[in-house]
Formats: structure tokens, C-alpha cells, sequence
């Protein structure tokens, strides 16, 4: 069985009043819910507390879910939804960045290079690249940051990224590259790369 069936299960037996059932789902995603939520809201206190509200959300909106896309994919919609609300109700505009740390731009085609840190020159090239990256992602226009988000920091699959962003899986495609030569255009200086390979 796939994790997305296994999901699917547990999801058909919380629908039938099974709530055991619920708290598996919740206990295996709320951590990926938390981290998530963390780049829109800063205090993790307040992250916590959105974070439950959305998985209260999420159990009583349940009966609803039909299994058109992965449960993590439905749940993090409700998750940025009850964030962004969150950050409306108290004034706050929600983020239209995203912060991201040298171990997340580890997560990006070609990261081994971030990985050798024995040395203060490679630490510093290191810190140089994540600091590229995330300005790089900074510069992204929303669409292309929240694809590539999904992708590379979040590990969602092509499908899964057309259903949350709702737009169809070619445009996906499209944004991601688009995001990533962007990307690997910044980086291009610091890793003495040609311009026809990414890195």
C-alpha cells in the first residue's frame, strides 16, 4: 500500500467516526504542518496554535474530503488558509517571502556542494549559497516561489502541486524550471558554472 492510500484509509475510517484514525493522520503530518505554517508566521507559539485550528479545521471539514488529491495536499491548503486568516484578524499582512536556511538549500539539484563544510572557505561559500538561494527565491514572483516551495523544500509531487495550486500539471512543470533557472542564474557567479548548465 502506498502512503497515499494508507492516508486514504485512515481518512475513510475517521469519516465513519473512527477519530483514533484522525489522530494517526494528524500525529504523522502535524510536524510538516508546523514547519510549513513557520514561513508564514514567525512566533512559534502562534504557530502552534494555527496549526491546531487548522487540524480542528481539518477533522471537522472531513466529511468533505473526497480523495481528489493527497490528504497533506488538502491539509495544506486548509493550513495556509487558517494562517492567512490568522495574520488578517490580527493586522498583520501575511508574507509574501519565504525564508529559507542554508540546510533547506541543501535540498536543491546540485546541493552536495553545500554539504563539504571542512573548511572556513567552504562554510563561507556555503553561507554565500544559501544566502544566493534565498534571495533568489525572494526575487520569484509568488506563483514560482510557491511551486518550487512545494517541490523542493516540501517534496510534493507534480500532482499534488497542480491540485494545490490549482492549475494543471504542465504549468506546474513550467514553473518550477522557470524558478529554477532563476535560481541557478544567480548562483552561476558563485559557482563558476556555464551558462548552458544549471550547476
Amino acid at each position: 500500500m502506498s502512503d497515499r492510500e494508507i492516508d486514504y484509509e485512515l481518512v475513510m475510517r475517521a469519516q465513519k467516526g473512527d477519530k483514533h484514525a484522525f489522530e494517526l493522520l494528524a500525529s504523522k503530518y502535524q510536524r510538516k504542518l508546523v514547519r510549513l505554517l513557520s514561513r508564514l508566521i514567525r512566533d512559534p507559539a502562534e504557530v502552534e496554535d494555527v496549526a491546531q485550528e487548522a487540524l480542528i479545521k481539518a477533522y471537522r471539514a472531513l466529511p468533505g474530503f473526497r480523495g481528489d488529491s493527497a490528504f497533506y495536499t488538502w491539509l495544506y491548503r486548509i493550513g495556509v488558509n487558517t494562517a492567512k486568516n490568522y495574520l488578517v484578524s490580527q493586522g498583520r499582512r501575511p508574507p509574501t517571502t519565504t525564508e529559507f536556511d542554508s540546510d533547506e538549500a541543501e535540498t536543491f539539484e546540485g546541493g552536495e556542494a553545500l554539504r563539504d563544510i571542512n573548511t572556513p572557505e567552504s562554510a563561507l561559500l556555503s553561507k554565500q549559497i544559501a544566502a544566493t538561494v534565498q534571495s533568489a527565491m525572494e526575487a520569484l514572483p509568488e506563483e514560482l516561489r510557491t511551486a518550487i516551495t512545494l517541490r523542493e523544500i516540501e517534496g510534493m509531487s507534480y500532482e499534488d502541486i497542480a491540485s494545490a495550486m490549482n492549475c494543471p500539471i504542465g504549468t506546474v512543470r513550467s514553473r518550477i524550471f522557470r524558478a529554477r533557472e532563476a535560481i541557478a542564474e544567480k548562483l552561476r557567479p558563485l559557482l563558476d558554472t556555464q551558462q548552458n548548465r544549471r550547476w
